[in-house]
This record gives C-alpha cells, structure tokens and sequence, in this order.
C-alpha cells in the first residue's frame, strides 16, 4: 500500500507445489474490500521477490533465512517416489531408500529436499527442473523423489508415486520481511493459523472500519446477554426471598378489597 489515501490490498506469493486455496477463499470471505494478489515464484526466487519489495508475503520451503525473515511454520510434507506405473516398486505400499539402490535417482536443480547422500545411481546430467525431470521419469529414464505437493503437480496418467521411507522432508512456511510486517500480513496469519473471525488475537474492526482500541490491549467488550443488564442481574425483575426483600410481582398487599 503506498501512500495515505490507497486503498489496501494485500500480495501473496507462493511456491510451485503449495495450494492456498483455502486461505485465499477465506481472505476473500472476511476481506472483502482487501483485494489479495497471488503470484507463483520459482523456489530460488522467492525469497528476492519478498526483499524487493513484489510481495508482501510468502508460502515459502525450508529453511528460510532468519536474519532478514520472520517465519511462521505450517507443515511438513510426506516425500514420494515418483516411477512409470510399470515400475516393481508399485507392488508394495511403501518403499525404503535401500529399494532404489539399482535405479538412476534423478536429482533437478530446483530440488527442495536436503540430502545427505543421494539415493540410488546418479543421471549423467542433472535436469533443471523438475517438470524435465518427471518427463524422463515418463521416458523411462529413471526415476524422482520429491515432496508429495509436486508429485501431484506434475501427475500424469503414465506415472504413479509411492511413500519413500527414511528420506528428507520438506516443510512449508509462511514468510514476510523482518521489518516490513503489514496489518494485512497480520490479518493472514491469523487466517493461516485458524483464528477465527472474532479471535481476541486478530485485528478487529470498529463499526466505523477503523480498529477497536480493545483489539490493541487484547481485550474484547462483551454486550449484555438479551434480558441482562451490564452488572449480570435480570432486566426488570424483582428478586423475593426469605430475607423480605424484593416485592413478589402479584402481591395485593396494602390494596382495600372492593365489596360488592
């Protein structure tokens, strides 16, 4: 948002492979005056995009620099292997690193998972991505692990996938620039955290459309139930005991009996 008078919007970017449908539907559900950018980086550029300024926050992979970032963790991905459907290791439901060993692992560029030691028989040459690597994969090549988002991203017919036991995994956070924390980066933490709408935490808006001051002390202000008054007691009813005190409602007493 630039300059007092714009109107605020809010820009999102995201990795390949992570699905912010459900944070945007919900963005838009309670934001609506908000507009919300979504823009798809490559993992190398993410983190530049942020710094420069492009977008005001992230969906980002591990590990994320925590000198210039804060960083919210979301979850951790399961790692797949990903083989034509005619592979062997499609006869069991979970495969070891140990299986592969007489396979060509093919290891892209853009991998996001923090190996060791690689599994398996390296390629001749690396693919730059791994949208290269799942079409030799598709040719028979070798075969590909990667965080199960990106199995699913780059999901062909030909192609299947199993769980890779004992392997890296690859996590998922939310980032902004460490200094450059907006209300609406606020308002999306809170959505991506499952606060709900009225949390005490979140931001909340005054009638008006600006922020209530209890929001800012962490306070809310609560109506009387429908009935109540502000100190707890029933509206306009008078309590009797065996104190005395009170009036029952149809006590005649005092009243002179009209004879007829």
């Amino acid at each position: 948002m630039t300059g007092s008078d714009a109107t605020p919007s809010f820009r999102l970017a995201y990795v390949p492979g992570v699905m912010p449908d459900k944070w945007v539907r919900i963005w838009n559900e309670r934001q609506p005056g908000v507009p919300l950018t979504l823009t798809q980086v490559p993992v190398e550029a993410a983190a530049q995009r942020l710094l420069g300024g492009d977008a005001d926050a992230g969906l980002v992979r591990t590990p994320v620099d925590r000198s210039v970032f804060s960083a919210i963790p979301l979850y951790t991905e399961q790692t797949v292997v990903v083989v034509p459907k005619d592979h062997l290791v499609t006869a069991v439901d979970e495969v070891a690193v140990e299986d592969l060993a007489d396979d060509i692992v093919l290891h892209p560029l853009d991998d996001v998972l923090d190996w060791e030691s690689l599994p398996g028989r390296p390629a001749l040459e690396r693919p730059a991505t791994t949208a290269d690597a799942v079409e030799l994969v598709a040719a028979g090549i070798g075969v590909l692990v990667v965080p199960l988002s990106l199995a699913r991203l780059h999901h062909r017919k030909d192609l299947t996938h199993r769980p890779l036991k004992d392997a890296p995994e690859s996590s998922v956070a939310l980032a902004w620039p460490e200094d450059a924390k907006t209300d609406q980066v606020e308002d999306f933490i809170g959505i991506v955290r499952g606060r709900t709408v009225n949390s005490t935490r979140g931001r909340r808006q005054s009638p008006a459309g600006g922020e209530s001051a209890d929001a800012d002390r962490g306070g809310v202000r609560r109506k009387p139930a429908p009935g109540k008054s502000a100190a707890g007691k029933s509206a306009g009813v008078k309590r009797t005991g065996k104190s005395g005190r009170g009036t029952p409602k149809n006590d005649r007493r005092g009243k002179p009996r009209r004879r007829s």
